[in-house]
């Protein structure tokens, strides 16, 4: 049975620096309070599922650093599908490997990857539980730019229309409507992160 701190161990082995740790793992945390938020409003979901895969759902990060500590440019987009390989190479289960490659924006599809050419084996990394959802929901109220801030709904909307068109934009209203809006409030006390609100 994997642990919240087996997650956390595997975090702290595949870190290039306590830097990436602190902005990856930090960013997890967050992740994993908004979907056990949703889990919760919602119902019926297995909330433990929804902790670890939150948690886990970005470990692909750590191996796409360069040696000078960045991410080199149009690598980002892999970091899902790296972080699944990196749970199947440790034999992890596959309800936990889903959640690293099925987590990215509002799910990316066959021909998202043609008509983009992605850098990514074709396939369809679409989540498909409602335990996926979650986590790929909340993921997108969180973001690790520098600095890390958080998103409202309003903004993160506004941001995918202008960047991938209609398609994209309801999905996530269709995800916004299966679970709301979070409540951002008591983790933007505890993490004094910048807020992006279009209002």
């Amino acid at each position: 049975m994997i642990t919240a701190d087996d997650v956390r161990a595997l975090h702290t082995k595949y870190a290039p620096s306590p830097e990436a740790f602190d902005l990856i793992y930090t960013h997890c945390e967050i992740v994993s309070s908004i979907a056990l938020q949703l889990a919760h409003r919602t119902g019926g979901l297995d909330e433990d599922l929804v902790r670890l895969g939150a948690l886990v759902h970005d470990i692909g990060v750590y191996r796409l650093y360069g040696p000078d500590g960045r991410i080199p440019h149009g690598t980002y987009i892999r970091h899902g599908v790296v972080g699944a390989e990196i749970l199947a190479a440790e034999g992890w289960p596959d309800a936990l490997i889903r959640f690293c490659s099925c987590h990215t924006g509002v799910g990316i599809t066959r021909a998202d990857i043609a008509r983009q050419g992605l850098p990514i084996p074709p396939g369809d990394y679409v989540a498909g539980t409602p335990e996926e959802r979650a986590v790929m929901y909340a993921d997108k109220f969180h973001t690790k730019t520098q600095p890390p801030a958080f998103l409202s709904a309003d903004t993160y909307a506004a941001e995918l229309l202008a960047k991938f068109g209609g398609e994209k934009a309801a999905a996530f209203a269709a995800l916004r409507a299966e679970f709301g809006d979070p409540d951002l409030e008591g983790l933007r006390a505890r993490y004094p992160h910048a807020y992006r609100d279009l209002r």
